[in-house]
């Protein structure tokens, strides 16, 4: 694990728990949830939510994949360490840059109030991909979702 996985789990903005199959259950029905919200806000031009939506679904997702190892967030950067520490080999290094990238829109779209129809677009089409491949990955580590 890299020293910055180290520091968050010493800082407590990673904590370990109990796996909890229900709880990485209900992480991929708000994943789910999110997207189909997202493309509907995207069909009504409507970006700013589209992005964000999209986002929290990939959001979801990665929740889903670090519970499933037993670890919880504090933030939403802890949550892209622990996505880095503990799935690299899993998502691949494309689909932790998309998270990355997502985030940084949601938070123009939500505090810069900068948002477009291209990044609520590729917000969306990455959410797709990494929600796919999550559940791709929780199926291997038997969590039939």
């Amino acid at each position: 694990m890299s020293s910055e996985f180290e520091r968050m789990i010493e800082e407590r903005r990673l904590t370990q728990i109990k796996v909890d199959r229900d709880l990485t259950l209900k992480e991929i029905r708000e994943a789910r949830a999110d997207l189909i919200e997202a493309k509907d806000s995207l069909e009504r031009n409507r970006f700013k939510w589209a992005t964000i939506q999209g986002y929290y679904s990939m959001f979801h997702a990665a929740r889903a994949l670090i519970y499933s190892r037993g670890f919880r967030e504090k933030s939403h950067y802890a949550l892209l360490v622990a996505l880095r520490n503990l799935f690299i080999k899993d998502l691949g290094t494309k689909l932790i840059e998309d998270f990355e990238g997502a985030m940084s829109l949601r938070q123009e779209a939500d505090y810069g109030l900068t948002f477009s129809e291209a990044g609520a677009k590729e917000t969306i089409e990455a959410a797709e991909i990494f929600l796919k491949k999550a559940k791709e990955i929780l199926k291997n580590l038997g969590k039939n979702l």
